[in-house]
């Protein structure tokens, strides 16, 4: 971060001490072993970048539930569910959401559901098609949004703008094909349908924080 810390393309993330710290998502961070994150995260680790011009807060990835209890041993801030395919992981299962939000509540972290407008990755792993979720004219979308703002989340997560591969993309979309391929669009609907959708839901999200607030 040294040089780059201070760029505007940070996000940034106000923490209960009042400070603002750039905010990472970790993927696959159960991979490595909870004692290693530890004496990155924890205050009292060897190599503990709390207070430090490295600190920041730093969001695992939960995949199995017993995810949660690593995550917090591990010092991380938070965690988040990621894949945008609904029972694909016990994390990113949307009836899990409610017993995670608690965990996190009860501990401090953060609980960011990710939500995704559809799921297809069979270009890529044709074995796959069991986790295929159909975007349903933006109604699995709408959904997983509204299973999100259930939980009263600080954050929400979108998986993901543009990652074609695995048929998440939001962004503006045409008809379009290749000798090998013919990409998602979003016909008879708008090309930009997906970035209206998120648009009226980051503004019903807003509404819903400051009620929950009141």
């Amino acid at each position: 971060m040294v040089g780059y810390g201070d760029h505007g393309a940070f996000y940034r993330f106000s923490i209960s001490n009042g400070k603002v710290l750039p905010l990472f998502y970790i993927y696959d961070s159960y991979l490595t072993p909870t004692e290693a994150w530890a004496e990155l995260l924890t205050s009292t680790g060897s190599q503990s970048l709390r207070g430090t011009q490295y600190d920041g807060i730093f969001i695992a990835l939960i995949v199995d539930e017993k995810h949660k209890h690593d995550i917090l041993a591990g010092g991380f801030d938070g965690m988040y569910t990621y894949f945008a395919s609904n029972g694909f992981s016990y994390g990113s299962s949307h009836q899990n959401w409610k017993g995670l939000k608690a965990f996190c509540d009860a501990n401090n972290l953060l609980f960011v559901p990710s939500v995704g407008p559809g799921y297809v990755d069979t270009s890529i792993r044709p074995w796959n098609n069991h986790n295929t979720r159909n975007r349903v004219n933006g109604r699995y979308y709408e959904t997983g949004l509204q299973a999100a703002l259930n939980v009263r989340p600080e954050i929400v997560s979108i998986t993901s703008f543009n990652e074609w591969h695995e048929g998440t993309q939001i962004e503006r979309a045409v008809p379009k094909k290749t000798i090998r391929r013919v990409y998602l669009d979003y016909q008879p609907h708008e090309p930009d349908l997906y970035l209206e959708l998120t648009r009226t839901w980051v503004e019903q999200f807003h509404k819903e924080k400051e009620r929950w607030l009141v």
